[in-house]
């Protein structure tokens, strides 16, 4: 693997402390990208009540969608990695902002092919679209997230990860609400049945990814070039906090998709609370929603600051703007339930001192707590604690990354390709929980799958994650 390094500036690290401090407008750019994959991402949590009617599918079969999706990630990041250690690093090859233009083409492409899906009203059809779409995605993924610990200090990487992570999951908290009205409320408005309600928003979504290849291709991003010998090997998996970081990052995207997949079959049930699918969708952006605000709150409280009380106010500033954006939205209950939610996910920030591996920990035993109550609790409580979650999830995926990636130098692009092919536990947890949803009948039972992935990410916030390299393979 080549050392990464500005072009302008060729004896600096950028996986080190020294790095030009102008990057605000570049960070700014690639930021678009982290909301858009986040948007189309959440929007498979539609499509499979949509599909499923369509097609009188199972659970399990439904589940094939999240299969289908994230299972590309696993397929292209194990080809990326192949390439890698027999012909080098393809990004550093063709430079982070052609890797971007790429995997936007791939993924636009991928959002066309739901036209002739939905023609053809072939679910087969509308799973090959789903991975081609996934896949455009995953060499997005690829770039942006090491680009993102690039641009600037590396003490710093972790907050700026969660940043960038918050953008996405303000496309996740809209995508529900937006994606819900164009497939199911306009759909009706429009008199479009079976799988046609699909079409438009698939199609408005491919210009929109064409849109922004076009920005990100006249956008000054600061180039990033190789130096010294490409070496092709695998470098990176001598880290044991790296192998360790894959399995972490398969049990948190497996348990964080299977939860979200199931949340508004969830809502439907009798003795939780009894929503229409209509209905349903908007508490899914609370979900979502949550993992932005705690996105905010660990990019803030993993930043750098001169004074703790300039943190701590920036935190209550976004807690209160919280309360009053879902009071004007909504009404006072729930404005008081999310702000209550809100005060105890700051009281585990808090308790996590903002230490990156420590947060981690205390996140997911706090999921694992949520869970429980979900599984065996009814009505409100059982709910508003599977929607909690989501303000548990927010910062897993950055700060997962972030720790798996320390350390790696000239492999932490390697790594990261490693780190994206663990995605493929969104293909695999979901459909395992539907199996057992399906054979014992019992939905909320099912949630025990992803409760034991969100036990390993507590061994592996605690333990580890703690860097050790093994010197001979």
């Amino acid at each position: 693997m080549a050392v990464l390094a500005p072009a302008s500036k060729p004896a600096a690290t950028p996986f080190g402390s020294e790095a030009p401090k102008n990057y605000t407008g570049s960070l700014v750019t690639v930021t678009m990208l982290f909301f858009m994959w986040g948007f189309i991402t959440c929007l498979n949590d539609i499509l499979i009540p949509k599909l499923k009617a369509v097609f009188v599918l199972q659970h399990w079969q439904a589940m094939l969608i999240q299969t289908a999706f994230f299972g590309a990630y696993f397929i292209v990041s194990l080809l990326y990695f192949g390439f890698s250690i027999t012909k080098g690093d393809p990004i550093i090859r063709i430079g982070y902002k052609n890797g971007i233009i790429t995997g936007l083409f791939v993924a636009a492409t991928g959002c066309l092919l739901f036209y002739p899906a939905a023609e053809f009203l072939s679910y087969g059809f509308f799973l090959l679209a789903l991975f081609v779409l996934a896949s455009g995605i995953t060499i997005l993924q690829i770039a942006a997230n090491p680009y993102v610990a690039v641009l600037g200090p590396a003490e710093s990487s972790s907050s700026r990860m969660n940043m960038t992570q918050a953008l996405n999951s303000l496309g996740t908290t809209i995508a529900p609400v937006v994606g819900g009205f164009l497939i199911f409320g306009a759909a009706e408005g429009m008199q479009a049945v079976g799988a046609e309600s699909v079409k438009l928003p698939y199609l408005g979504l491919a210009g929109a990814l064409l849109v922004l290849a076009a920005i990100i291709k006249l956008a000054k991003l600061p180039q990033l070039a190789g130096e010294g010998k490409i070496t092709a090997d695998a470098g990176a998996l001598k880290h044991r906090h790296l192998v360790l970081g894959i399995l972490c990052i398969f049990m948190y995207v497996g348990g964080e998709v299977s939860i979200g997949s199931f949340l508004i079959g969830f809502l439907e049930l009798p003795q939780v609370a009894g929503l229409a699918e209509s209905e349903a969708k908007y508490y899914l952006a609370f979900f979502w929603g949550g993992a932005m605000i705690g996105r905010f709150f660990g990019a803030i409280g993993l930043a750098q600051f001169n004074k703790s009380s300039h943190k701590y106010g920036l935190i209550a500033v976004i807690a209160v703007l919280t309360f009053i954006t879902v009071y004007q939205l909504y009404d006072l209950h729930l404005a008081l339930t999310a702000l209550g939610l809100i005060l105890l996910n700051m009281v585990v920030l808090f308790a996590g001192r903002f230490i990156p591996n420590r947060t981690l920990g205390l996140y997911a035993i706090s999921v694992i707590v949520l869970l429980l109550f979900a599984i065996y609790g009814r009505g409100e409580a059982a709910m508003w604690s599977l929607i909690a979650i989501g303000l548990f999830n927010s910062i897993m995926f950055p700060t997962i990354f972030d720790l798996a990636i320390k350390g790696l130098g000239i492999h932490t692009s390697q790594g990261a390709s490693l780190l994206v092919m663990a995605i493929v536990g969104g293909a695999i947890v979901p459909p395992l929980q539907g199996i057992i949803a399906d054979a014992s009948g019992e939905l909320q039972l099912s949630f025990f799958v992803p409760l034991l992935c969100y036990a390993y990410i507590v061994y592996y916030g605690f333990l580890g994650s703690k860097p050790v390299k093994r010197e001979n393979n």
